[in-house]
């Protein structure tokens, strides 16, 4: 048993799939994510275990919606989703339906079709990424089609676009799913062979007519490598922790929490939406200035927590040379503060 296996402990590997390698761009510095998901433990059972289950996955309505407006786009091999595209597109391949079920005989047919010099629409392809050291499978609700001599990704989603605009925070997840697509067909047929330019099929205003549009996903792609090298040279992290540390969920709740203890997390409030995890982090890091959001911790660099800074704003507490910065900008915001205080009209009666 390797390591990472005597982390993980005697429960199963939990293998990644688009949104899990999509999310590793939410958080990029924090060392306890980076173990936990090269290790393959399961941060839904394990957050369950300790106390503190996260409330993740789409509600029944959003899924039965999303599963009908695809199917309504992929009925009669795709016709619907060929004029969305505005473009006639050849030859149509459902691998989901194949005989041979293996992920290793899908995968080879995808390789084949994709190679193909011919236009045409793949769907239910299976593609393959490496992910610190292990092979993940993508088994994407998607659409590949090759125009001229570049292959592009279509993702499917099933929240609106009203009057030609639709939820930030949607679509940039989207952006970022689509990229892991993207990393993984580059990888398999070349950068040459594969378009950064993603085009997204999404309900129309209230209705399940579907409008496509297109996103550029070299931000997203330029991330994804940095946090998959970066998962890939996490044996080092690995290696710096204590012999005996597991995660095994056959321990004790308070085992497992001394276990996470002993590996830094980057709490920060955008986790809760990306994080199994993230309930138990935000309560461990109550009072810490982490909890306020990045921008409050990267400006208060050296001031860990919320009581310091307020010292600190107030001269109660003299600063560390580290926090000579951080201690003049509260000083500067607790002055500010005072003065909107003393000129603030009060309300008539109001003692002075």
């Amino acid at each position: 048993m390797n390591r990472l296996d005597r982390l993980r402990g005697t429960g199963p590997g939990k293998r990644h799939n688009a949104r899990t390698v999509a999310a590793l761009t939410g958080n990029p510095g924090c060392s306890r994510r980076a173990v936990l998901d090269a290790a393959g433990v399961d941060k839904v059972r394990l957050a369950e275990h300790i106390g503190f289950p996260g409330s993740f996955g789409q509600s029944r309505f959003a899924l039965a919606r999303g599963n009908a407006f695809e199917a309504m786009l992929k009925a009669d091999d795709c016709a619907l989703l060929r004029s969305t595209l505005g473009a006639y597109v050849g030859g149509y391949e459902d691998l989901g339906a194949d005989e041979d079920g293996t992920l290793s005989a899908r995968h080879a047919r995808t390789r084949a079709l994709l190679l193909d010099a011919s236009e045409g629409l793949v769907d239910h392809p299976l593609l393959t990424l490496e992910v610190a050291g292990q092979t993940v499978f993508l088994e994407p609700d998607l659409i590949a089609y090759q125009t001229g001599a570049q292959l592009q990704v279509v993702e499917i989603k099933s929240f609106a676009i009203i009057d030609g605009q639709a939820d930030g925070t949607a679509v940039s997840a989207a952006a970022v799913q689509a990229a892991v697509y993207v990393l993984a067909l580059r990888q398999l047929l070349g950068d040459d062979r594969v378009s950064h330019e993603v085009v997204l099929v999404c309900p129309e205003n209230f209705s399940l007519q579907p409008v496509a549009v297109v996103l550029d996903v070299r931000k997203q792609l330029s991330t994804l490598r940095r946090q998959l090298s970066r998962l890939a040279s996490v044996s080092a992290l690995v290696e710096s922790l204590p012999e005996a540390l597991s995660f095994d969920l056959a321990q004790p709740p308070a085992a497992v929490v001394a276990a996470l203890s002993a590996v830094d997390a980057r709490y920060a409030p955008e986790c809760l939406s990306s994080c199994e995890l993230s309930v138990y982090c935000r309560h461990e890091a109550a009072g810490s200035t982490s909890a306020l959001g990045r921008p409050v911790r990267d400006a208060l660099g050296g001031v860990a927590t919320i009581d310091e800074a307020l010292a600190l704003a107030s001269g109660a507490a003299s600063p560390t040379p580290d926090q000579a910065e951080a201690a003049a900008l509260l000083r500067a915001a607790q002055r500010l503060r005072d003065e909107a205080v003393a000129v603030a009209p009060r309300p008539r009666g109001e003692a002075l």
